[in-house]
């Protein structure tokens, strides 16, 4: 199975996630940890702030996209809905935190990522026509590489390393701001059937990171789904695009305002936050083409700095667009980011257009034999 920052609520406010009504929709297995993970990064947000001289910080209010009504899981972190037996869930781990700190147990260098300057770009110009083809070509470019794509034994585990950033607004003694991340590496390690797993990211982990293995707080063993997939899941997915997307928009059917933005996502989380097989990555490619909506962008920048095309959908009930973005000559993918393209969102609208909600660079994909093994550095 398979962090994403997140992005802005429709109706252009924010939600706090650890104050939402306890009339919430029930949330599946295999979210649990990523609430766990979450709330980790927000009680570190509330502690740098207190450590600057506040005395009354509110928990950061991070943008949501329209996605609410489905699951994700602590892999591609995106919706951030949390029930009461999450809420319950975190008042423990808050307290367990807080008692840990009051008796100086630090989680040492490297555990938070201190806001940095906001970040923003130009807002590349999206073409209608040509979507189709250009994602034809990136299809025809992936098989061609599937002979560089690793086969994945049961007993090893899929490495995805990527750099990663993301903008929020936090509210301090009654004050709003906007906020963005350092951009700092996450290393995630998943063993093929998803039982296994393991997570180091700053603001998210401690510098040792989490495990992502064993069953959630009821003692169920979370089942793979398209939203919480495992490479063996993946693996068994179909590979005619037709049939690919059709499975898609069923198992994503009510989930989110919008079917056809459902889908786009569902696929960008799977390119970005998974290794799939090289016939499925073809697949998913083409698949997205038939997408309504889905246009080109001339010109759109990752996490990393790299500059490439980008193949786009704007999500209308929030003004925020995704790009996947592509070398211009392999045609690779380099990453993925959504920026405020329309309108305005976030607590006192101040997530305005140009702004970048969140950005990523996915710098290695590999297979090692053990949890928390780095690749060999190649050449």
């Amino acid at each position: 199975m398979n962090a994403d920052l997140s992005r802005p609520h429709p109706d252009g406010r924010q939600e706090d996630p650890l104050l939402l009504p306890f009339a919430v929709r029930e949330l599946p297995a295999d979210r649990h940890r990523f609430h766990k993970e979450r709330l980790m990064a927000q009680i570190h947000e509330d502690l740098r702030a207190a450590d600057a001289g506040t005395t009354t910080v509110t928990t950061a209010t991070t943008a949501v996209p329209a996605r609410t009504g489905r699951s994700r899981n602590p892999f591609l972190r995106r919706s951030l809905l949390v029930p009461a037996a999450g809420l319950a869930l975190a008042g423990a781990l808050a307290f367990g935190f807080f008692s840990r700190l009051e008796r100086g147990a630090l989680d040492g260098p490297g555990s938070t990522v201190a806001g940095g300057q906001v970040l923003t770009t130009r807002i590349g110009t999206a073409d209608p026509k040509g979507a189709a083809q250009l994602l034809d070509r990136i299809s025809l470019a992936a098989a061609s590489s599937s002979g560089n794509r690793p086969a994945v034994r049961p007993d090893q585990f899929v490495y995805i390393g990527s750099q990663t950033a993301g903008t929020h607004v936090r509210t301090v003694n009654g004050k709003s701001s906007l906020v963005s991340q350092e951009l700092h590496m996450r290393h995630q390690w998943n063993s093929p059937d998803g039982a296994e797993g393991w997570l180091i990211e700053p603001g998210i982990t401690g510098p040792e990171g989490v495990t992502l293995a064993g069953p959630d707080e009821e003692g169920r063993t979370p089942k793979p789904t398209l939203n919480a997939p495992s490479y063996d899941y993946l693996a068994g997915l179909p590979t005619d695009p037709e049939s690919l997307l059709r499975r898609i928009y069923k198992e994503t059917e009510g989930h989110g305002r919008n079917a056809d933005q459902e889908a786009f996502s569902t696929i960008g989380d799977l390119l970005r936050a998974s290794l799939p097989p090289a016939e499925l990555t073809a697949a998913l490619y083409k698949a997205a083409g038939r997408i309504p909506g889905v246009v080109t962008v001339d010109d759109a920048v990752d996490a990393a700095g790299r500059h490439g095309p980008a193949v786009a959908r704007l999500d209308e009930s929030s003004g925020v667009r995704e790009e996947w973005i592509f070398d211009r000559q392999s045609l690779a993918f380099l990453g993925e980011r959504t920026v405020q393209v329309q309108g305005e969102s976030g607590e006192q609208g101040l997530i305005k257009p140009g702004t970048v909600v969140s950005t990523s660079a996915v710098l290695t994909r590999a297979v090692v034999d053990d949890v928390r093994e780095m690749p060999a550095k190649s050449g």
